[in-house]
C-alpha cells in the first residue's frame, strides 16, 4: 500500500458511502420483517460490513484490480418481500443454499465462460446505462437542496477546470462544509459507539424456504448484480478473475449466513467509482482505492449500528450529488466506447435504453435483458461472414 494517495482515500470513502446510503435501509426494512432481537439485528449488520471488506481485500490485494464486492440490494429487495411468516433459522438455511449455490457457480467456471462472450460496446453501454441515474441524480437533487447542490457542481467545475487531481475531494468537503454550517446534518439522534458482536442462528431448511428465498436470491444475485460487476471492471480495462471472484464471494455467504450475511456478489457501481479514472490516473494502482474500501468496510462493520446511523445522518442530496459528479467521467467514457463504432450503435442504444428503463421479468433486472436484447440486435444486424 505504499504510495497512497489522497484520491485513493476519497474514492474509497466515496464507495463506502455510497454503498451504505444507497441500501442500508432496505437491510433494515428486512431484519424488521424477521422480526429479530437487536443484537441479531446488530450482528447481521456486522457480517456484512465483514464480509464486503475481507472478500474485497482478499480479492483486491490477491489479483492487483479493484475488485470490490457488496451485499446483494436486489436480494434485500426480495428479502422484504419473502420474509414475512418466515423464521430466523429457515431464512438462514436459504442464506446457506444460495451461498452454497453461489460457491459452485464460481467452481465450475460457467459464469465466466459467457461474461467473455459480451461484446465490449454492449458491455459498455450496459454500464453506461446502470450508472445514468446516478447521473440524473445530481439535477434531480436540485429540488431538494438547489444551494448545496449548485455550490457542489461549482466546484466541481473549477475543481475540473484549474485542479482536476482534487475535484471531487474538493467537492466533498465544500459539501460537508456547508452541511455542518447550515445545520443540514441530522444530529438528534444517540449514539452508541461499540463494537457488534455475532450472533449465531442455527440454520433450518425446509422446502418452502429453499424456493421461496434460496433459488430467487440466487438468481437476482447472479442477474442483477454479478453480471454487471463483471462488465464494470471489462469496462475500466480489466480482465477480472470471474470464477475466482464468484467463488469467493460465495464462501463468504457460507461462512457469514449464520451470522446474517445473506449473499455477497461483485459491486459494480461502487466498484465503478474505484475503478475509474477519478480513484487514479494510472489503472495499475486503482486496487488501492479498492482496498482502502475495504479496510473502511470493516472498521463499518465492527461497529455496527452506531456508525451506520452515522451514514443516515448527511442529507440525501450531499450523498446523491457526489456521487453522481465521481461517476460522471465513467459515464462519458462508457457511452463514448459504446457508441465509438458505427456498426455497433444500434446494438449498444438498444442495451443503454434497456438498462435505463429499469426492466424486470421473472425477478431477473434490467441489465441482463438488456445483454439479451443488445446480443440479439448485434447478432440480427452484424452481417456474418461467408465463404
Amino acid at each position: 500500500m505504499s504510495g497512497l494517495k489522497l484520491s485513493h482515500l476519497v474514492s474509497g470513502s466515496i464507495a463506502v458511502l455510497l454503498g451504505y446510503t444507497s441500501s442500508v435501509a432496505i437491510i433494515f426494512q428486512a431484519i424488521d420483517v424477521l422480526g429479530v432481537p437487536q443484537a441479531v439485528a446488530n450482528s447481521w449488520m456486522l457480517a456484512l460490513g465483514l464480509g464486503m471488506g475481507l472478500s474485497t481485500l482478499i480479492l483486491t490485494l490477491r489479483f492487483k484490480m479493484p475488485i470490490l464486492t457488496a451485499w446483494s440490494t436486489p436480494g434485500a429487495a426480495l428479502l422484504v418481500l419473502s420474509l414475512d411468516g418466515v423464521s430466523a433459522p429457515e431464512a438462514i438455511g436459504a442464506f446457506l443454499v444460495c451461498g452454497a449455490l453461489l460457491t459452485l457457480t464460481g467452481v465450475t467456471g460457467w459464469f465466466e465462460r459467457i461474461a467473455h462472450l459480451i461484446p465490449d460496446a454492449i458491455g459498455n453501454a450496459m454500464l453506461a446505462g446502470i450508472l445514468f441515474r446516478f447521473g440524473l441524480g445530481v439535477f434531480s437533487s436540485m429540488e431538494e437542496n438547489l444551494p448545496l447542490v449548485a455550490l457542489m457542481c461549482a466546484t466541481y467545475l473549477a475543481g475540473r477546470r484549474f485542479f482536476a487531481r482534487f475535484a471531487i475531494p474538493s467537492v466533498l468537503a465544500v459539501g460537508i462544509l456547508y452541511c455542518a454550517a447550515t445545520g443540514a446534518f441530522a444530529t438528534g439522534a444517540p449514539f452508541t459507539f461499540e463494537l457488534a458482536r455475532p450472533v449465531f442462528t442455527m440454520p433450518e431448511f425446509t422446502l418452502s424456504a429453499l424456493i421461496g428465498i434460496a433459488l430467487p436470491l440466487y438468481i437476482v444475485t447472479m442477474s442483477s448484480q454479478n453480471m454487471p460487476g463483471v462488465v464494470t471492471l471489462k469496462s475500466a480495462g480489466y480482465q477480472p478473475p470471474v470464477s475466482s471472484a464468484i467463488t469467493v464471494t460465495g464462501l463468504t455467504t457460507l461462512i457469514l449466513a449464520p451470522f446474517g450475511g445473506y449473499a455477497f456478489n461483485l459491486a459494480a457501481i461502487t466498484a465503478a467509482i474505484c475503478a475509474g479514472p477519478e480513484a487514479d490516473e494510472n489503472p495499475a494502482t486503482r486496487w488501492k482505492a479498492a482496498a482502502v474500501t475495504g479496510v473502511l468496510y470493516c472498521v463499518t462493520g465492527l461497529l455496527g449500528a452506531a456508525v451506520i446511523a452515522l451514514f443516515l445522518i448527511a442529507p440525501k442530496a450531499l450523498v446523491v450529488t457526489i456521487a453522481g459528479l465521481a461517476l460522471l467521467n465513467t459515464i462519458a467514457g462508457g457511452l463514448s466506447a459504446a457508441l465509438h463504432d458505427p456498426k455497433d450503435r444500434d446494438a449498444a442504444l438498444v442495451t443503454f435504453m434497456t438498462t435505463v428503463s429499469g426492466l424486470s421479468f421473472m425477478s431477473i433486472g434490467a441489465p441482463v435483458w438488456a445483454l439479451l436484447f443488445g446480443g440479439l440486435t448485434s447478432l440480427v444486424l452484424t452481417p456474418r461472414k461467408t465463404g
